[in-house]
């Protein structure tokens, strides 16, 4: 009974939650507000709160989650946000962007005329890049410093740029990814092996659709050439060198990562430190290039504004959206989803069906597809046992159907900090990716059930 008030007052809030973010309203304050009013709620339902190191009453253990979300979020994909932030109006300042933009045009000037093709190209690049940087929100942070000036520049809006990016993340996959090694344990094979036998096969195939699908909305939703910013002609010439430090950061963390650099004696780069490498040779390179101490002091001070802007957009956004995600958990959401499909009693087909949607939508919800994922993934085999069916059928769809419902979410962190960046709205954003999504996943669904039978 407990649980059932939990849920349905849950419910009712999140409506109210998702009506006020529609309508434009501050979603930092909307979601904290929300996170609290969950807590609180089950509190008052007689749910301990989880709190290691309690302050000894509730009511400061309430402000105490919120302290450990800051330190958690700002420790890890916080600082990682304002690093690259930092690094990208650095590589403004400097005119690297500009340089690089302009090298990346030369080539591919032809695609001026065919921006849509070029745009549904990138998610392909994404996804493999995806390989070397797991983290989604790493990757989508390092495409707007490399990939979106691109794009804008043949043609596509920041909308349209950002969906894509945060498109080229619907896949958590790869030998790298903790989703990977957390399904590849459960079913008791190696990650390369369940990356490239069953992860690579199906997410290729629905790639190829999600690229026809964004094709066609493009081309709906996107004049050609209506957003194509012209170049001044009369801005600085820079040395042509500078084009390619945008992607430095891309290109240490390709070289010099986990799914390359194995053994005992393996160098690895994680993405903070490789944009803060990046960062000091720019600086140098700049200075080298001739640059006044003048001049790279004033691209300093950008850096660090650059980070500031990111900290009070972004990065607050995320810890808000944390804390509504908590909020959510303590109340029961996980725990009634579990009793809803143990509950439906249906066969192999059904239980695919509603455990993929599932986690597709605790996804949407929670903003991250490992928390879903963790929480679904252990029942597998369990219920693959009892109905006599290979773990993998019920398994790999369910992992692919997080990180897509990621992709979907308005308060994930990839779409939160991609559209942060980009000066986009992330509601905007979640709407735009909602049909690829969709169709994806329907896809798969049918996929999966047509192995089955």
């Amino acid at each position: 009974m407990m649980l059932a008030a939990g849920l349905i007052f849950a419910g009712a809030v999140t409506v109210f939650v998702g009506w006020k973010l529609i309508q434009g309203r501050h979603p930092q304050l909307i979601l904290l507000a929300a996170g609290l009013i969950f807590l609180m709620a089950s509190w008052a339902l007689g749910n301990p709160l989880e709190v290691s190191d309690s302050t000894g009453w509730r009511g400061f253990d309430l402000f105490e989650l919120i302290v450990r979300s800051m330190r958690s979020k700002l420790s890890g994909i916080g600082t990682m946000i304002m690093v690259i932030a930092g690094f990208v109006a650095y590589m403004d300042h400097m005119g690297a962007t500009k340089a690089m933009v302009r090298a990346a045009i030369r080539p591919i000037d032809f695609l001026r005329g065919f921006p849509h093709l070029a745009a549904v190209m990138v998610l392909p690049l994404g996804q493999l890049l995806s390989l070397c940087v797991p983290s989604a929100a790493g990757l989508g942070l390092l495409m707007i410093a490399s990939v979106h000036p691109i794009l804008l520049r043949i043609g596509i809006s920041p909308l349209a740029s950002v969906s894509i990016i945060t498109l080229c993340t619907c896949f958590d996959m790869g030998p790298a990814s903790a989703n990977t090694a957390r399904a590849a344990d459960l079913l008791g094979m190696g990650n390369v092996t369940y990356f490239l036998g069953h992860q690579a096969p199906l997410a290729g195939g629905i790639t190829l659709v999600i690229m026809a699908v964004v094709f066609f909305q493009l081309r709906r939703m996107e004049p050609t050439q209506s957003h194509v910013a012209p170049e001044s002609e009369t801005s600085e010439k820079r040395p042509f060198y500078f084009a390619f430090l945008p992607v430095l950061p891309l290109i240490l963390l390709m070289t010099f990562s986990s799914f390359f650099q194995t053994g005992p004696d393996a160098v690895v780069l994680d993405t903070s430190t490789a944009m803060l490498i990046s960062l000091a040779f720019s600086m140098v390179l700049h200075w080298a290039s001739g640059a006044k101490g003048q001049e790279i002091e004033n691209g300093l001070k950008a850096c660090w504004a650059g980070m500031g802007r990111a900290f009070s957009q972004v990065v607050t956004l995320i810890i808000a959206a944390d804390l509504f995600a908590k909020g959510l958990i303590e109340l029961g959401l996980i725990e009634g989803l579990l009793l809803m499909a143990d509950g439906l009693g249906w066969g192999a087909l059904g239980i695919l069906v509603i455990f993929v949607i599932l986690i597709f939508f605790a996804s949407i919800l929670m903003g991250s597809g490992n928390a879903s994922f963790f929480a679904f993934g252990p029942l597998v085999s369990k219920v693959a046992e009892s109905m006599s069916i290979p773990g993998i059928r019920l398994l790999l769809p369910m992992q692919l159907a997080s990180s897509m419902g990621r992709a979907a979410s308005p308060i994930s962190g990839v779409v939160i900090a991609t559209s942060g960046i980009a000066g986009v709205n992330p509601l905007d954003v979640a709407r735009r990716n909602a049909l690829p999504m969709a169709v994806a996943l329907v896809l798969m669904l049918l996929t999966e059930s047509y192995s089955l039978l």
